[in-house]
């Protein structure tokens, strides 16, 4: 079964815009094969980055990771799904009291 994880950045908390494209090839190394980077979307508030994976919770840790290193976690929120489903599991912040939405 696979799951879509979707790492939204807030794009007022980032210091680079070309933040999506350079840190592309280290989410890449640190999933490994576990997971497939699916794209992102760019919108005025929001850059968002799509993950299909079959443990979400996993590949989230391994991103989160890389997040951390970019110092950029404080403005970064998760959920996922399942493939084509419409409703979200909140994973990151862990006290998340707000609905996980896509433009």
């Amino acid at each position: 079964m696979d799951y879509q994880l979707v790492v939204k950045f807030w794009r007022k908390s980032l210091d680079d815009e070309n933040f999506v494209a350079t840190i592309q090839d280290e989410l890449k190394e640190a999933l490994g094969e576990s997971a497939v980077l699916d794209g992102y979307d760019i919108s005025a508030k929001e850059i968002n980055l799509f993950v299909i994976t079959p443990d979400p919770k996993h590949s989230f840790r391994r991103v989160k990771a890389v997040i951390e290193n970019r110092g950029t976690l404080r403005g970064v929120s998760a959920a996922y799904r399942l493939v084509g489903g419409a409703r979200f599991s909140s994973i990151w912040p862990l006290r998340a009291t707000r609905k996980f939405n896509l433009p």
